[in-house]
């Protein structure tokens, strides 16, 4: 015989010639020489060569265990005194019972969404990763989310978490700010055949972030295209002077004619107008040689109406001075008075009145 002794917090289990036999809880036992006795720790998991279904038989042992069996769409998180100690994959686990404070969550990962009850604090722990997948939508944002290739639903601003080994998740991230577009040196020929490169400005934004991913493959392609189009369309109708004396014209029709097709694709056409016109070497020098003969007929035209206006002056003075002698007088001795300032020194030979003879040197012979 031989003495066996068996420490609290152990179990040992009795072999003979490999067959369990039975289980030995804390004490003191004599056992037969031939037999093997396994101990055990009860506060590890229980391992054993021998075939669980087989130990379980025995009801003093099966009362000791607790089984913990996990699917193979499963994942099991065991807790230790209400701490993660541990994620169990798929297989079957066996703990000793009235031991360590050990509880145990299910969770079955063909769902997507996470309804267990779970802090997402531990949902961003190291061990969760091959699990948990984070999905972050910034402020400006909305993003389609999509399972296995389909639409689900869409998310706004925030964090989200989801089980990924369900389905597969792919997000479609749209802005949803303001954004612009530029229609750039589009050549294009003018009603007269005038040929110009044109830039074309527009503001814009998503409205409807599913219709413009779902319906659109390219939704600001699409938009540029329609932009293009209607600028063509409008600038083909009108002259080249046409077209530059009334460029608000243009955008207007580009807005109405673009708007509602845009609002068809998710969008919104907040603004647009022209930007440049650029017009080929030629046709510069033409159009400034125009301008200036414009210029100079208008300063020609100008200079006619102020000769005019001071010729009439002239008339009207000469009239006034015609019926009125004390006028004309006046007006001789302010000429007399103008000439004299301009005339450094005057010699007057002979004798007789000064002022008579001023008034002879001066005066307008009739």
């Amino acid at each position: 015989m031989k003495r066996i002794n068996i420490k609290e917090g152990y179990v040992g289990l009795v072999y003979n010639k490999g067959n369990f036999k039975e289980v030995l809880s804390k004490g003191n036992y004599w056992i037969n020489p031939f037999n093997e006795v396994f101990i055990y720790n009860k506060m590890k998991e229980f391992t054993s060569n021998t075939d669980l279904n087989i130990l379980l038989q025995n009801e003093k042992l099966a009362s000791m265990l607790e089984i913990v069996k996990v699917a193979d769409y499963e994942i099991v998180l065991k807790f230790k005194d209400k701490n993660f100690e541990q994620i169990l994959t798929a297989g079957k686990y066996v703990f000793w019972k009235n031991t360590a404070n050990y509880s145990f969550k299910a969770i079955d990962l063909r769902n997507t969404e996470i309804t267990e009850d779970i802090d997402i604090g531990f949902l961003k722990n190291a061990a969760m990763y091959p699990y948990v997948i984070m999905a972050k939508v910034e402020a400006n944002e909305k993003a389609l989310m999509m399972l296995d290739g389909k639409f689900d639903r869409m998310l706004s601003a925030g964090t989200y978490y989801f089980w990924k080994k369900a389905k597969a998740i792919t997000l479609q991230r749209v802005d949803m700010r303001i954004k612009s577009l530029e229609i750039a040196g589009q050549e294009i020929l003018t009603k007269d055949k005038a040929n110009l490169r044109l830039t074309f400005m527009a503001q814009y934004k998503v409205i409807d972030a599913k219709k413009a991913i779902m319906e659109n493959s390219d939704y600001e392609k699409q938009l540029y295209s329609l932009l293009q189009l209607a600028i063509r369309e409008f600038v083909g109708t009108l002259s080249l002077d046409e077209l530059l004396e009334n460029k608000e014209a243009l955008t207007k029709y580009v807005q109405n004619t673009v708007r509602a097709k845009a609002q068809k694709m998710g969008l919104e056409l907040i603004d647009s107008g022209v930007r440049d016109i650029i017009l080929p070497g030629d046709m510069k020098e033409i159009i400034n040689q125009v301008l200036i003969a414009q210029k100079k007929a208008q300063a020609n035209m100008i200079s006619r109406r102020e000769e005019t206006a001071a010729t009439r002056s002239l008339l009207n003075t000469a009239k006034l001075m015609e019926e009125n002698a004390m006028l004309f007088k006046l007006k001789e001795m302010e000429y007399i008075e103008k000439i004299a300032d301009r005339i450094g020194e005057i010699t007057v030979n002979g004798s007789g009145n000064v002022v008579k003879q001023l008034n002879d040197i001066f005066a307008i012979k009739k």
